[in-house]
């Protein structure tokens, strides 16, 4: 027994030395060279202050900002209870909850009832922390804002234009504009 105890025993401590911690450490530390910012977690950082990540949303509620789309995680773009609703596109809860939030949105934003909403304005995302919107979604807002913060029209929607993402690669996925970075940007106009 002693013979093959030993052996197993050194391999475990081996194997939890090489993919515990020399393998993790060696990751973190190209990462930490190669992509700082990201490793660090995208922080965004005002007046020498962590205001947020680029990489998860936030919630904006003032008039004056753009808001992001719902979220299910916790009370909603809570980082330690990320998720979503795992409600089925049959559930009659998800119908009630979407229709809901459509109404929100129209009214928040003072379209018509037969106006179109962008999807993703009324759905959360697998995550509940997604920090992008459409750019539809960017410029049904654009009106309330620009009223609420006393600007054209059109110079809310040239900011959106701005701060549109276009696909990764120009291929992977879709256009998006990143509500953190827009909002900032709509307070540096003032």
């Amino acid at each position: 027994m002693k013979n093959q105890l030993r052996p197993a025993l050194v391999s475990v401590a081996l194997f939890t030395l090489v993919t515990g911690f020399l393998f993790p450490g060696a990751v973190t530390a190209v990462a930490a060279l190669a992509f700082p910012k990201q490793a660090h977690g995208s922080l965004v950082v005002k007046a020498g202050k962590v205001i947020g990540s680029t990489l998860i949303g936030q919630n904006f509620t003032k008039p004056e900002y753009f808001h992001p789309r719902p979220s299910a995680a916790g009370n909603g773009f809570d980082g330690t209870s990320s998720g979503s609703t795992n409600l089925g596109p049959t559930s009659a809860k998800l119908r009630t909850q979407q229709t809901d939030l459509t109404s929100a949105y129209r009214t928040e934003n003072t379209l018509d009832a037969s106006g179109t909403v962008p999807v993703d304005a009324v759905t959360r995302s697998a995550s509940g922390l997604d920090p992008h919107i459409s750019p539809e979604n960017a410029l049904l807002q654009a009106a309330r804002v620009a009223k609420a913060r006393g600007k054209s029209l059109e110079s809310v929607k040239a900011l959106v234009a701005q701060h549109t993402e276009g696909r990764t690669f120009g291929v992977l996925g879709e256009p998006r504009v990143n509500v953190l970075a827009l909002n900032l940007a709509l307070d540096g106009l003032q």
